[in-house]
């Protein structure tokens, strides 16, 4: 088998924002943007994948187009390890993060997903077997950074059923309006996108504690300094999650190292796809931290990284960007109900894409 075709696909479909516009990365958002990464084969298999990702996509087209695709056409895609690891490294010289590993996850994912095609398997079961059928999903809210906002949003989403939900906030009365209005029973999180000095963190994580958070993500800068917020770790008393920066299992490696998170999260479309996550899953076992992949997004490293969770053992909460969408690229199919979500037990990745949906809402 040879790839005989790379192609990226640019897919922005408008959401309605949930009380009021909001975005990140200093960008106001009224598209959900996927960036699709499509491998064809001469025995006609068709892999999907998706590469980070949101602001930079036009920097991965780039990168996938001019850089990566030509250097896979004609190559053997079941040779999914020794194919990355060659990649890896043939284009290391142009950084370990960014847009040349954010479009090589992309591609992984589409070679993993012709790998289960070809089996004729879905993808948990090349990855040893699920152990749930229905995971829990939490709503991962938007920023809004107003104090009744935030108590609107959370209050609709417990009332949808879900049973997590995650903030991305970084001040007291928005986590305390949070809790008020999930009530105590609800696992609530806080993902602050690394705004702090190592002294701040701790003083905010210590103030966090009275509502009684389920996890509090990344409050260090930089998120490298792995030191500094293993010592966030050790005096704040609320488990440390971390991880969706990280952009090679070695940097989970240093991470774990230092003691540094108690949930780690590694985010399929920006990490090297599932290759390196399950590099991730086994160090995170031997240094007894639990793996809860980041996966904000609604394509293949959605799938991707629900397939993963699947096989865990504990059941992973899996990550749901809180928006009201036009329509999903697999229509409602994995859409949460009552905040769970099904496992898709198609060959590969579960499922493809809406052919109907990406020609309606391509941009490229």
């Amino acid at each position: 088998m040879k790839i005989t075709r790379i192609e990226p696909i640019l897919v922005s479909v408008p959401f309605i924002p949930t009380d009021g516009e909001s975005g990140f990365g200093g960008k106001t958002w009224s598209t959900v943007d996927t960036l699709l990464v499509r491998i064809d084969t001469d025995e006609g298999i068709t892999g999907w994948g998706e590469a980070f990702g949101y602001n930079i996509i036009p920097g991965t087209i780039a990168t996938l187009t001019h850089m990566i695709a030509p250097q896979l056409i004609g190559c053997d895609p079941t040779s999914i390890g020794p194919l990355m690891a060659q990649m890896q490294h043939r284009f290391h010289l142009f950084g370990r993060s960014g847009p040349a590993v954010f479009g090589l996850s992309g591609v992984d994912i589409a070679l993993w997903d012709i790998a289960g095609k070809r089996a004729k398997l879905p993808l948990h079961q090349l990855l040893g077997g699920a152990a749930h059928t229905e995971m829990a999903c939490y709503a991962s809210l938007m920023p809004y950074h107003d104090v009744k906002r935030v108590a609107s949003v959370t209050a609709r989403a417990v009332s949808q059923g879900y049973q997590y939900v995650k903030l991305h906030e970084i001040a007291i009365p928005e986590v305390r309006a949070a809790r008020n209005a999930a009530g105590a029973d609800i696992n609530l999180m806080v993902d602050t996108n690394c705004p702090w000095a190592q002294h701040e963190a701790v003083a905010m994580a210590n103030a966090m504690r009275e509502s009684n958070l389920y996890w509090l993500e990344e409050p260090l800068w930089p998120p490298e300094n792995y030191a500094g917020l293993a010592h966030v770790r050790s005096h704040c008393g609320i488990a440390i999650a971390a991880g969706e920066n990280n952009t090679t299992a070695m940097g989970f490696q240093h991470m774990f190292e230092a003691g540094a998170v108690d949930i780690a999260q590694p985010s399929p479309t920006k990490v090297g796809g599932i290759s390196e996550m399950i590099k991730i899953a086994h160090m995170a076992e031997t240094h007894n931290v639990r793996v809860i992949p980041h996966t904000p997004y609604f394509g293949p490293g959605f799938l991707a990284g629900m397939q993963f969770s699947a096989t865990m053992p504990r059941e992973v909460p899996v990550e749901w960007l809180y928006v009201d969408m036009q329509t999903t690229l697999y229509g409602d199919a994995i859409l949460p109900r009552n905040g769970k979500v099904r496992l898709p037990t198609g060959h590969g990745l579960g499922m493809d894409p809406d052919p109907e949906i990406i020609k309606k809402y391509r941009q490229n």
